[in-house]
C-alpha cells in the first residue's frame, strides 16, 4: 500500500512525485513500447494507441487513490478502475488482469479496493481537460472523483 500524497499538493506535484517515485518518466506516454517486468523477467510490450490514450488518467487515479505500482496496487487501482468506468475493452482487459493478480496476492485489498469504488467516479468516464487538472489541488480532484479527501488508503 503506498502513503496517498497531501490534499494542498496540485495534481501536477502529486504526478511529478509519483512518476519520481517509481521511476516513470512522461516520455513513457508516448513511447512506441513499454517494458514491464512480470516476476522478476522484462517484457516489452507496445503501447498501444488505446493505452496511450489511457495512462495519463490511470496514473492520475494512482496519484488520487493513493494506491501503490506493485502487483497488488495494480490490482487495487485495477479494480477501482474496472467499477468505475473503463474507456475500451482493452484498458477493461488490462485492469481485470492486474486485478486478478492483485487478488491473487492480497485479496482483501483488491476486494476493499471494488467496494470503495462503489459511486466513484474515474475521469475515463468525467473528464476534465488535462491541463486544468494539473493545476488544481489535489483534493479538489478527489472530490470529483468521488474520494475521501486523503484519497482511498488515507
Amino acid at each position: 500500500m503506498s502513503t496517498p500524497q497531501p490534499a494542498t499538493f496540485t495534481v501536477r506535484e502529486g504526478r511529478d512525485r509519483y512518476l519520481c517515485d517509481n521511476g516513470f518518466t512522461l516520455g513513457g506516454y508516448l513511447a512506441p513500447t513499454v517494458t514491464v517486468r512480470v516476476v522478476g523477467i522484462p517484457l516489452t510490450i507496445p503501447n498501444t494507441p488505446d493505452r496511450r490514450k489511457a495512462i495519463p488518467w490511470h496514473d492520475l487515479h494512482h496519484v488520487a487513490a493513493g494506491y501503490g505500482t506493485d502487483w497488488v496496487g495494480e490490482g487495487e487501482i485495477g479494480a477501482w478502475e474496472m467499477r468505475t468506468g473503463c474507456p475500451t475493452l482493452f484498458i477493461f482487459a488490462l485492469n481485470a488482469t492486474a486485478a486478478l493478480f492483485g487478488c491473487c496476492l492480497n485479496p482483501r485489498r483488491v476486494l476493499r479496493a471494488w467496494v470503495l469504488a462503489k459511486g466513484q467516479r474515474s475521469l475515463y468516464r468525467h473528464p476534465i481537460p488535462y491541463e486544468a487538472l494539473l493545476a488544481m489541488p489535489l483534493g479538489d480532484l478527489r472530490a470529483h472523483l468521488g474520494m475521501p479527501a486523503a484519497g482511498q488508503t488515507g
